[in-house]
C-alpha cells in the first residue's frame, strides 16, 4: 500500500488525490494526514523539506512533491494517462506550472496572515503575491478556460487551483473571471474526485 502524507486543504495534496482517482488507484493509496509544523512528525524524515505532499512508497522511499508524485501515479497506471504525448506534453506541463504558481502565491499570501501579526504584514509582499495570482488567472480565462475533449494533468492542477481560491479567498475571483467559473463547473460535473475532496471553510 502506497502512504500519501497531505493535508485535506492542501490543494497540491488535492491533486494528487484527483489524479490517483482518474488512474484508479485511489484504493492502492492510504492517506495520512500531516502536520508541517509539527517537529515530532515523521513528515521531516520522509521529506527532508517537511513539506506535503510526500508518497511514501511500499519500499520505504518518499517522493516529493506533487509534480513527481503525479507523474509516478500515471507512470503506475501504464503510462501517457493524464499527459498528452509528443508536443501537447509541453504545454500540459506549462499549465500545470501555471496553475501550481498561482496555488503557491496564494498559499504565501494566506501564510503572510498565518505567520505574522497583523501589524508585520508587508503589504508588497502580499501585493506582489496577489498580482502573481491575478496574471496567472487572466491568461487562464483567455487562453485555458475551454473545456477539453480529454482531461491532463494541467486541468486538474488548474482546478485545484480554483479551488483553494475558493477555500481560502471566499471565491473572489468568480466575479471577473466568468469563463473560469463555467470551466470549473464542467470540470466538476466530469470528475466526481473534485467534489469528494472538497474542503468547506
Amino acid at each position: 500500500m502506497l502512504v500519501l502524507r497531505s493535508s485535506p486543504a492542501s490543494p497540491f495534496g488535492r491533486k494528487v488525490k484527483i489524479a490517483a482517482s482518474l488512474l484508479g488507484l485511489s484504493e492502492r493509496i492510504q492517506i495520512v494526514d500531516a502536520d508541517t509544523l509539527n517537529p515530532e512528525d515523521n513528515l521531516r524524515q520522509q521529506n527532508p523539506l517537511g513539506k506535503i505532499p510526500a508518497l511514501i512508497l511500499e519500499n520505504g522511499e518518499a517522493l516529493y512533491d506533487s509534480r513527481v508524485i503525479v507523474e509516478y501515479l500515471d507512470f503506475l497506471a501504464g503510462g501517457g494517462r493524464i499527459y498528452p504525448a509528443g508536443e501537447a506534453r509541453f504545454m500540459a506541463l506549462r499549465e500545470m506550472a501555471l496553475a501550481d504558481g498561482i496555488a503557491d502565491a496564494a498559499l504565501l499570501q494566506v501564510y503572510e496572515g498565518r505567520f505574522r501579526s497583523a501589524d508585520k504584514h508587508e503589504p508588497k509582499w502580499v501585493d506582489h503575491q496577489a498580482g502573481k495570482v491575478e496574471r496567472g488567472l487572466a491568461y487562464a480565462e483567455a487562453h485555458l478556460s475551454t473545456p477539453a475533449g480529454t482531461l491532463h494533468i494541467g486541468h486538474i492542477a488548474l482546478a485545484c487551483a480554483l479551488g483553494y481560491l475558493d477555500l481560502r479567498f471566499a471565491g473572489s475571483w468568480r466575479e471577473t473571471h466568468p469563463k473560469l467559473v463555467a470551466w470549473l463547473a464542467d470540470f466538476e460535473a466530469r470528475v466526481p474526485a473534485f467534489a469528494k475532496t472538497k474542503v468547506t471553510p
